[in-house]
């Protein structure tokens, strides 16, 4: 409630100081203020909504006090949406988690998305992509890597299926699960084998936006100046080459188109529900949720979201699963 707090004075202060103006109200707040919290696509007409205030400045500052209010009762409504996943009781948290990743893998954000919904706190450890100095100790030479009290866990489904039933008391095991259970896993199996083979050849789809892809990478890595240049330069050099053998590999002919449809594939599946799980996110919804995370906010994610209908499922999963649980060094 704090968070919320801030966050309402600071709506409440910036309308009163600017309410005769016609101050420029938070997208998302407004949006929840005017439509009760759920969550819609495209944007409102902004224009319509204030043109009936524009009269006497009085009448304009009372009606901003007043949407101001709504706003407050709504940053608490979107605080409480934000704060909306599943913590595990203390006794079933783990006491150290340790992720060895790289911050762009899909498979590592998969892993980190399970943790983030179920508030695992966790440490991270960047992998320089090239030397690989970090996991020289471990026999296994990919990411991700999860060390959880002392044992090693490897392979991102492996360590949520492990992780998951140490804090997911009572989950079935595959032998007993149920039609809709088998829904999840048929999904999780989709995000392995056709979902991530379509993401590499979009991120590193040509060289200015291979390069797009690795300066979020160094930029978010414990990597000195030198290092920096080096992982961006050859390392994107690197992936734009691998992105054109998967390319050919998956028989993908048109990068951008396969991702759309790939997304539009997930949003037929929920066929009308909030998530898979229904009113919460199942293992399916954060699988796919976790590889999507790190190219939502680079080129190839904003042209998914403007050119499928995933954009809604996504808003959602954002709110879900919350602030990181990981522990900052």
């Amino acid at each position: 409630m704090r968070r919320a707090s801030t966050l309402a004075s600071s709506v409440l202060s910036r309308t009163l100081a600017t309410s005769h103006g016609g101050a420029t109200v938070n997208h998302r707040l407004l949006q929840v203020a005017l439509y009760g919290g759920s969550s819609m696509g495209g944007s409102y007409t902004r224009g319509r909504w204030f043109s009936s205030f524009s009269g006497s400045p009085v009448r304009a500052v009372s009606l901003g006090v007043a949407g101001a209010l709504v706003s407050v009762a709504a940053a608490a409504s979107l605080s409480d949406e934000v704060h909306a996943k599943e913590p595990r009781p203390p006794e079933l948290v783990p006491k150290e988690v340790v992720l060895y990743q790289y911050e762009a893998c899909p498979f590592c954000n998969k892993v980190k998305t399970f943790l983030d919904y179920y508030d695992i706190p966790y440490k991270v450890v960047e992998v320089n992509p090239l030397s690989k100095k970090e996991i020289k100790w471990s026999d296994y030479k990919k990411v991700p890597i999860l060390v959880v009290d002392g044992e090693q866990l490897v392979d991102s489904s492996a360590i949520i299926d492990k992780l998951g039933s140490k804090i997911l008391p009572g989950r079935k095991a595959d032998s007993d699960l149920d039609d809709d259970d088998n829904e999840e896993k048929k999904w999780r199996g989709w995000v392995d084998n056709h979902l991530v083979h379509i993401l590499s050849p979009n991120i590193y789809r040509n060289t200015s936006e291979a390069l797009e892809s690795f300066d979020y990478i160094t930029s978010n890595g414990n990597f000195s100046f030198t290092e920096k240049i080096t992982v961006k330069y050859a390392g994107a050099a690197a992936m734009y080459f691998v992105s054109k053998k998967l390319k050919k590999k998956y028989n993908i002919t048109d990068e951008r188109a396969a991702l759309y449809e790939a997304a539009e594939t997930w949003v037929d599946a929920l066929n009308g529900r909030e998530f898979l799980g229904g009113s919460k996110p199942n293992l399916a919804d954060l699988a796919v949720y976790g590889v999507l995370r790190p190219i939502r906010y680079l080129r190839s994610g904003n042209d998914m979201v403007e050119h499928s209908r995933i954009g809604d499922w996504y808003t959602r999963m954002e709110s879900a699963v919350g602030e990181p649980s990981r522990i900052k060094a």
